[in-house]
């Protein structure tokens, strides 16, 4: 039992370290006159929207560029985490 508890502790400080790791990448998706920038941890830190773009348009690019930022960030995270070893035990 204490073998699974330790197992359990590291594996959490795995993830501790995983986070920390993430929290100082970022990736930035431009489109159509709209910037995000994510960390690495899927938080938007930073929009930057073109004031000439109509309002029409802003939603839906908006959205595009989001998403685009998700799946960017979500490849940043498996590269990464390959980098540091995976996460043994999960496997």
């Amino acid at each position: 039992m204490f073998n699974k508890l330790k197992h359990l502790k590291n594996l959490r400080n795995q993830a501790k370290q995983m986070q920390n790791a993430l929290a100082d990448e970022s990736t930035t998706v431009e489109k159509g006159g709209i910037k995000v920038v994510m960390n690495g941890n899927m938080e938007i830190t930073s929009i930057t929207i073109n004031e000439d773009l109509a309002k029409n348009s802003l939603e839906g690019i908006l959205a595009d560029c989001v998403n685009d930022a998700i799946k960017k960030t979500q490849r940043l995270m498996a590269r990464k985490m390959q980098e540091m070893g995976g996460m043994p035990g999960l496997n």
